[in-house]
């Protein structure tokens, strides 16, 4: 389904002028983030591909590209922030839930009181989490300013290492669906490890102070 996907969009690039092209990254980095399914990342890489075939420039597509993520970062953010107590009370009724893990606000919640600000800084490297991370920000009711500075810088160097790498392997930027694919399951696995490691020694401590 996501290939198709990923499939369908590339046709309709190659069908359109550069302009408009710039207006199909926009959206797709904006969504991307709302909606965790789209391929986001994948897509950015293909726009270093284009851009190394001179049918985009580089630096407006970055440019676009990071506006857009920090968007729909805020977008989530303010999400969180207006409905938070709503969210956490009614699941149910919030269609968007249907694309977030929620069982892990309370893990991303716990980060931030650790980590503050790092962990939005980290929002973009951190795959399967970044829907997570910008609603419980929102929750959490962080310094808007400081989480669209964090946001944008994550954005910012996510988006430029995506958008190389479309621009180094060139035609092969499928590839980099690969290899995104291997680095989100080697930190959904980072994130396991850790929070097991957290509750064992938790547990540990606890048993010793009784």
């Amino acid at each position: 389904m996501i290939e198709q996907f990923i499939q369908d969009v590339v046709q309709l690039i190659n069908t359109l002028p550069p302009v408009s092209i710039y207006g199909v990254f926009f959206i797709i980095a904006y969504v991307e983030n709302i909606m965790p399914p789209i391929p986001g990342d994948v897509l950015v890489a293909f726009g270093g591909y284009l851009a190394a075939e001179q049918v985009i420039g580089l630096t407006p597509i970055l440019v676009l590209t990071t506006v857009a993520s920090v968007m729909g970062f805020m977008s989530m953010y303010w999400i969180g922030s207006r409905w938070g107590m709503q969210i956490e009370e009614n699941k149910k009724r919030f269609w968007l839930l249907r694309f977030i893990p929620l069982k892990y606000i309370n893990k991303v919640r716990s980060w931030m009181q650790r980590w503050g600000m790092g962990v939005v800084l980290a929002n973009r490297f951190l795959a399967g989490t970044r829907s997570v991370i910008s609603l419980t920000a929102g929750l959490s009711h962080t310094r808007i300013s400081y989480t669209i500075i964090s946001s944008t810088i994550s954005s910012i160097l996510w988006n430029a290492i995506l958008l190389g790498f479309g621009w180094v392997v060139h035609e092969n930027w499928r590839m980099i669906g690969e290899y995104l694919s291997v680095y989100s399951q080697i930190i959904l696995a980072g994130i396991v490890i850790f929070v097991l490691i957290r509750l064992a020694i938790y547990y540990y401590r606890k048993k010793q102070a009784v």
